[in-house]
């Protein structure tokens, strides 16, 4: 016998699992932490060659034939039945002539092990998603305090009013109007609001790509398709927020599957056939009429009605002008230490910009701060700096076609053009050839019947 019994009590004794077999190959114990780790009897192995044991499916591989094979130690990883995988290392021990007279074999169970890799995979690829998708919410309470005209304020008290519910919630404005911000702080507000808050523009990516990145996908789910897999948006906010912006061009095949989302909370993979549970807020945004695009066959008229639960509607900049001027202030503090600079505005260009219509709206208002402050040469931003497209513009309305009004306008838009020309009111004034003092007063005057008229407006 190779083994008495204190022998045998002492490797029965470990943790790990022991396999030896002699120098042929052959079966002669194994302890009961590789029965119990395996699955697999002592009685149906020992006296049995491992070769016989790979041949009946016992085990994939034997590592005590790659010993006897190399003459040397070998590790590998062994699978066995279906999914159970164990780490073997298998060590030769030789006689006294040099041969391999015995070959002792440790297992240890590996499969808790790799479930938790996989996990740790899973749980890095779901960051990951979340820091590429994921909206900084940071502060976005803060962010919104200099929203202050009236429409903008009532679409935020609804928001901030139904934001603890689970009601979904629909945000319906024109590009670039800060639905994203308003998304945002009703995800600050919500009882969610310490998960996480994934943002996916629904026109930004082709249909394929967008079910990739929605519903995820499988290993092998297609040519291309990451050996790992890939965990979806849909599971990624789990526990948090999932907006969808620009919903209106979700493509129909998607809009029936993320229905069946919405009514089910769960979903499968792309190339899967196990579903997955997920439960998140959801959010929606678009700049299309969705009603008219129901008529065109274009979204699904059931879709709409789970959607539309609480309609927001976040009115264009040009409708809320009292807000360019904070929002100038804002941004530019904002570039200015982004970029370590001290830019500042001049009083009359954030006059003349809250005038214009701003067709970008707050998304244009942000480029063009940024424009200015990273090309201009002097801290004092001022007319000259502005681009050709918003160089000439009216204060005044032009419908009003009295001599004087009109007279009025003209004068107007000589001082824009001169002051455009010239940077500053002393240079303006002596290329019009009148007083700065003249000049000053006018456009006190003008900014003064201005600020009257928005009063009147609110």
């Amino acid at each position: 016998m190779f083994l008495d019994e204190n022998l045998q009590r002492v490797i029965d004794a470990m943790s790990d699992g022991v396999y030896i077999t002699d120098g042929y190959g052959v079966t002669v114990t194994v302890n009961k932490a590789y029965e119990r780790i395996t699955g697999l009897n002592k009685r149906s192995l020992v006296g049995k060659h491992m070769s016989e044991i790979v041949k009946a499916g016992f085990i994939s591989r034997s590592v005590s034939l790659e010993v006897l094979k190399e003459l040397g130690a070998v590790t590998i990883v062994q699978t066995i039945g279906n999914d159970h995988q164990i780490f073997v290392s298998g060590t030769p021990m030789l006689d006294a002539q040099g041969r391999i007279e015995y070959v002792v074999t440790t297992v240890r169970d590996i499969t808790e092990l790799l479930k938790a890799k996989r996990a740790e995979e899973k749980l890095e690829q779901i960051f990951k998603l979340r820091e590429h998708y994921g909206a900084s919410v940071e502060n976005a309470v803060n962010k919104s305090s200099f929203i202050i005209s009236r429409n903008t304020k009532a679409c935020y008290d609804l928001a901030k009013k139904v934001a603890t519910s689970s009601a979904k919630i629909i945000i319906q404005g024109e590009t670039g109007t800060g639905k994203t911000l308003l998304a945002s702080t009703i995800h600050e507000y919500s009882k969610v609001c310490d998960g996480p808050f994934i943002e996916l523009n629904c026109a930004a990516m082709p249909e394929s790509l967008l079910e990739a990145e929605l519903f995820g996908y499988v290993p092998g789910a297609f040519t291309g398709a990451l050996n790992k897999g890939k965990t979806g948006l849909l599971e990624a906010a789990n526990n948090g927020t999932l907006f969808l912006d620009e919903i209106g061009d979700l493509p129909l095949s998607l809009q029936a599957k993320l229905l069946k989302v919405i009514a089910e909370q769960r979903f499968i993979p792309v190339g899967g056939t196990e579903f997955k549970n997920t439960n998140f807020r959801l959010i929606s945004a678009t700049h299309h009429d969705l009603k008219r695009q129901v008529e065109a066959k274009l979204f699904r008229e059931d879709l709409l009605y789970r959607l539309n639960v609480v309609p927001i509607h976040l009115p264009p900049l040009r409708e809320r002008t009292d807000e360019v001027k904070p929002l100038l202030e804002h941004y530019i503090q904002h570039f200015n230490d982004k970029y370590e600079l001290d830019c500042r505005w001049h009083p009359d260009l954030i006059a003349h910009l809250s005038s214009y219509d701003w067709p970008g709206n707050i998304r244009e208002l942000i480029n063009l701060t940024e424009r200015l402050v990273v090309t201009t040469d002097e801290p004092l931003i001022t007319a000259a700096q502005l681009p050709k497209e918003l160089a000439i513009k009216k204060f005044m309305n032009l419908g009003v076609h009295t001599l004087k009004s009109q007279v009025e306008a003209l004068e107007q838009q000589l001082i824009t053009e001169a002051l455009l020309e010239h940077g500053t009111t002393r240079a303006a004034a002596k290329a019009l050839d009148i007083d700065q003092s003249t000049l000053v007063k006018k456009q006190k005057r003008w900014r003064q019947n201005n600020n009257e008229e928005q009063e009147d407006d609110v």
